[in-house]
């Protein structure tokens, strides 16, 4: 492979050229070629780096229980509320990792390590869905109706025991098959260290807690939420625990609810997958966790049903089986039941969004014999969702390629008649944003690489022609919105916009022409960015796409020289909405009075810092709010687990998939733009005036004596003299 050019008509210079030219003894060739056959070492190199940050105690991803936080850093607002939180999603990536590892390896421990924190601390046991309460689940009425309003302060919702709710078709199957009535699904969300101090079970000081937040409406941002325990004992909150704040009815029971996050449930699928394969190819029998991934894939199915297990497309008729089912993933399904009470509940969700669909998933579930559920009719309904999942993606592509939000059975939430000028598919509503509003759920370019990422290995492994063209006009208008920028940083989209709305579906893609996405901001997500790279690293592998693969190498080289720290990768963040620390008022219906574990009082005109006052003693805190009190966005640097995990697994995705490849460290070119010139000489003169100047480091150190400075300086200006 040819080493990058010199511009103005100079020859291409080689690592070792250079070294004679200039003379330079200390000079080494930094060319490195991986190894015939198995891996790219380069990128396996990287993997193997990264994986050993995240699992460095001292970093501080993990809690002594070895459960992963969000992120390292405390004073963090996005959908989880707080940094030492965890998230089922955060598991699933946990699980991708360690599958990774065990691919280079052979060691699989580790992957069967995080399936066993999984089960321990983020799959709700015995004692917190006691099966005593989950038996007398009935499924020919499984939940109390109750409406969704756009904002909080139109809650508590009234429960209408008199509303239309279907029968659920696969309780009695699952029941039948597990010996239980619990389900066996992944909570959302856990207070790892018990910051919030609800405790498991309303004790008040366990850790690994389950809570919630989110409960009151697509527009109830983070922002505006109330966190509250999952095992309500009414030790804490109002007279009724925090019950009556989101639910209206004539009296309260003690009692455990549930919310899971489907996406995460199938990328655990996802990840273990790969793991089987890859332990296979070791004489390694991981088929315990098999099992477990496919018994989680049997209950997922709860995210196939509408909320109330209404007709699709017949909105205000009870189903009778499964046609209340859409067969694609939705936001969630959420069960539980009360403590010491004799019911239970369970509810699917009536609102699909793309970028939780999972194809590869559903493509295991039902075609490999390893994975095959045990519940009658799961390996079908696998199927059948694989199928439909499917003709979403196409129903929803835009005329440019990016994927547009998805589709509801139940119009504004409350199952009212879906407007005629609104498209359709298989009679459910499209929908820009599903679910959440504040900020728009498909306005963040992330779920296109999340989702997308899922397609292009389906496509990779299976080769189903179906996904070809989906995949392909994607990947294109991916590639089309990637900048690289001459002082070697990258920009991707952060936020996008819709306008208009897909044809209504026929049983056949169209091109939509009236419907387009916008690209409204860029930033560098590191985290999306490696997703980005993943997906484009499957497409150029399965399609033979250069350009894919071109741009796949550029991120995962441009994030490795230039965004690296002793912890792993990060960037500056500017965080604008963090304003609301201070501004935000949290709705609080008018004469409800309660407190929070610590003491702080939830009553109306509360706003978000006060219901969180513990914020105040942390260690970024009185920086944070001297900025915000100068006008000033809060500045932020942030260590996601997940994002972490993702850049890792993308650069061992490239390793396996592109082993022939050499990887050529390119010294001189200081900027990355690939070619050794001026512009270089002048981006390090300016670094050597301020070193927080970004710059490729590697190929910055020409001496190769692990130092950069002027000698370098020197070296480069001769270097092109020459």
């Amino acid at each position: 492979m040819e080493d990058k050019p010199v511009r103005k008509g100079i020859k291409k210079v080689g690592a070792m050229l250079i070294a004679s030219a200039l003379s330079l003894t200390m000079l080494s060739s930094t060319i490195a070629f991986a190894a015939e056959g198995d891996v790219n070492e380069e990128y396996k190199k990287r993997f193997e780096i990264m994986y050993g940050k995240i699992k460095d105690k001292n970093n501080g991803y993990f809690s002594n229980d070895g459960v992963p936080y969000h992120s390292i850093e405390t004073l963090l607002v996005e959908a989880p509320d707080y940094g030492h939180v965890t998230t089922s999603e955060a598991m699933s990536y946990y699980m991708w990792l360690e599958a990774m590892n065990g691919r280079f390896t052979g060691d699989f421990s580790g992957f069967e390590e995080a399936w066993d924190v999984t089960e321990k601390y983020l799959i709700p046991s015995d004692k917190d869905q006691p099966n005593s309460s989950m038996s007398k689940y009935n499924p020919d009425d499984p939940a109390t109706y109750a409406p969704e309003w756009e904002t909080p302060d139109k809650y508590p919702a009234k429960l209408d025991f008199n509303a239309p709710v279907g029968r659920d078709p696969i309780g009695k199957d699952l029941t039948s098959a597990y010996g239980t009535d619990m389900i066996y699904g992944m909570h959302w969300l856990l207070d790892v260290d018990n910051w919030y101090g609800f405790g498991l079970r309303g004790d008040g000081t366990s850790k690994n807690a389950y809570i919630n937040s989110f409960q009151r409406g697509e527009q109830e941002s983070t922002w505006e939420t109330i966190p509250q325990p999952c095992y309500d004992t009414m030790e804490f909150g109002g007279p009724n625990g925090y019950l009556d704040l989101f639910t209206g009815d004539d009296s309260y029971a003690k009692q455990f609810k549930y919310t899971n996050a489907p996406d995460a449930d199938a990328r655990a699928v996802q990840a273990t997958y790969w793991a089987n394969k890859w332990a296979k190819d070791y004489g390694v029998n991981i088929n315990t966790y098999v099992q477990k991934a496919s018994k989680m894939g049997d209950y997922l199915r709860y995210s196939m049903f509408d909320k109330y297990f209404r007709k699709i497309g017949e909105s205000s008729t009870a189903g009778s089986g499964y046609d209340s089912c859409h067969y694609l993933m939705s936001w969630y399904y959420a069960w539980g039941g009360g403590i010491g009470s004799d019911w239970a509940w369970k509810i699917g969700c009536s609102h699909s969004h793309f970028g939780y669909q999972n194809p590869f998933a559903a493509y295991v579930l039902s075609t490999d014999p390893d994975f095959k559920p045990k519940a009658r009719n799961a390996s079908t309904d696998w199927g059948d969702s694989l199928d439909r999942q499917i003709e979403f993606y196409q129903w929803l592509q835009s005329a440019e390629g990016a994927i547009a939000g998805g589709a509801t059975n139940s119009w504004k939430g409350r199952y009212e008649t879906i407007p005629s000028n609104v498209s359709t598919f298989y009679g459910m509503a499209y929908i820009e944003n599903p679910v959440y509003a504040d900020p728009g759920s498909n306005t963040w370019f992330g779920m296109q690489t999340w989702s997308m990422q899922r397609i292009a290995e389906y496509y990779y492994e299976s080769g189903d022609e179906r996904v070809r063209d989906l995949l392909d006009k994607w990947a294109a208008w991916a590639n089309s919105v990637i900048k690289f920028n001459s002082d070697g940083s990258f920009e991707i989209p952060n936020e996008i916009d819709w306008e208009g709305q897909p044809d209504t579906w026929t049983g056949r893609p169209s091109d939509n022409a009236n419907l387009h996405v916008i690209v409204v901001s860029y930033g560098a997500d590191l985290g999306v960015a490696s997703s980005l790279a993943n997906t484009l690293a499957y497409h150029a592998k399965a399609t033979g796409n250069e350009k894919s693969k071109e741009n796949a190498k550029k991120l995962l080289d441009c994030m490795w020289n230039n965004y690296q720290d002793d912890k792993g990768i990060a960037s500056v963040e500017k965080r604008s909405d963090y304003s609301r620390f201070l501004e935000q008022e949290v709705y609080v219906p008018a004469g409800w009075r309660g407190t929070m574990p610590n003491g702080d009082v939830i009553e109306p005109g509360v706003k978000f810092i006060d219901i969180r006052s513990k914020y105040r003693d942390d260690p970024d805190w009185s920086r944070v709010e001297a900025e915000l009190l100068a006008g000033e966005p809060a500045t932020m640097v942030y260590h996601r687990f997940w994002a972490q995990c993702e850049f890792a697994v993308a650069n061992g995705i490239y390793a396996v998939l592109f082993p022939e490849d050499d990887v050529p460290t390119n010294i001189g070119d200081i900027n990355d733009d690939g070619y050794i010139d001026a512009l270089d000489v002048s981006l390090f003169k300016k670094y050597i005036l301020d070193s927080s100047t970004r710059i490729n480091k590697e190929n910055a150190d020409i001496t190769g004596d692990g130092n950069i400075d002027a000698l370098d300086f020197l070296a480069l200006k001769k270097m092109l003299l020459q």
